[in-house]
């Protein structure tokens, strides 16, 4: 990055820090390290000791299993301003999955210490802290819904629609694929034969135009309505 990375302004604006005072949050900053990370770098290994949790400033991450016939199940992905591993951290135990660079990324190491620090002597910090991991329970929530209750071609959807809102009719949204097909359809539990097939479908329908990775959403009313 060309400008030094201020990482308590970083740090105010993440969920899971967002009901912390600026001076807790200065503490924090300074059990926090960088990691640049090239693309394909592995962050940590399934079994690997959790000594902290991660931030990402920019890039993406996923979070991955490989059975033992070798197929690969992508849990979940992770870009600027997600975090991930704390859940894991505070029970104490190994990783259960591995976390590889998708692209270049820079990411932020919070180490367990500043943060059990701050709960064993504060009890104000803990029930912030807890306020944040609610926020973050709440999102995994949605996303298992997503998962076990709606069609794959809704699923789809929601994945080209997420963080977008209603635009003026007639207007173009064009948004680029945050991954390949392959890990996408992984993290959305369908084959990539089955992610091609419904991008193909709502092509046919007039919904959408693919180009590679890039995506043009026509109507962004009509793709949300759509029932395969």
């Amino acid at each position: 990055m060309n400008n030094p990375l201020k990482i308590p302004a970083f740090l105010s604006h993440i969920p899971l820090f967002s009901e912390l005072s600026p001076k807790e949050i200065e503490r924090i900053a300074q059990g926090t390290r960088e990691l640049h990370l090239a693309r394909g770098d592995v962050l940590f290994q399934r079994g690997d000791p959790v000594t902290g949790f991660h931030v990402m400033i920019h890039g993406q991450v996923k979070l991955a299993l490989t059975s033992p016939h070798g197929v690969e199940k992508v849990v979940e992905l992770f870009g600027p301003g997600q975090s991930f591993g704390e859940a894991v951290m505070f029970l104490g135990r190994p990783y259960p999955v591995y976390a590889q660079a998708l692209t270049d990324s820079l990411a932020l190491h919070i180490g367990k210490n500043v943060i059990v620090g701050g709960i064993d002597g504060d009890p104000a910090f803990c029930r912030k802290m807890l306020a944040g991991l609610s926020i973050r329970l709440h999102s995994l929530i949605q996303n298992v819904e997503s998962i076990s209750l709606r069609s794959s071609a809704q699923r789809v959807i929601d994945y080209l629609l997420h963080d977008l809102v209603e635009v003026k009719e007639g207007l173009d949204v064009h948004i680029s694929l945050s991954a390949n097909k392959n890990v996408i359809a992984s993290n959305l539990n369908i084959t990539p034969e089955t992610f091609s097939r419904i991008l193909h479908n709502l092509s046919d329908a007039g919904l959408i135009r693919v180009e590679g990775k890039d995506v043009c959403i026509r109507d962004i009313a009509r793709l949300r309505a759509y029932e395969e």
